[in-house]
């Protein structure tokens, strides 16, 4: 799914997301858990304000952002 993204541009651009709309709803990136890179991409799981976490993915040749993981704070019962 691809979503729109706001990344804070340090070093280099798009370091780290600081905030995303999916499903219409924008999410503040509260922490950056961890964050790897493949070739061509570079992949960023976060806890948003709600305690939720995602995955999300650059592809660092387009600059196209997508949601590739889901997981509720419920459902961890935070």
């Amino acid at each position: 799914m691809v979503v729109e993204v706001e990344a804070y541009s340090g070093y280099k651009a798009d370091e780290r997301p600081l905030r995303f709309r999916a499903g219409g709803q924008w999410h503040e990136v509260r922490k950056l858990l961890d964050r790897w890179y493949s070739p061509g991409a570079a992949y960023y799981k976060v806890r948003v304000e709600h305690g939720d976490v995602y995955i999300l993915r650059l592809e660092e040749k387009t600059g196209e952002w997508s949601l590739e993981a889901y997981r509720s704070a419920q459902l961890r019962g935070e």
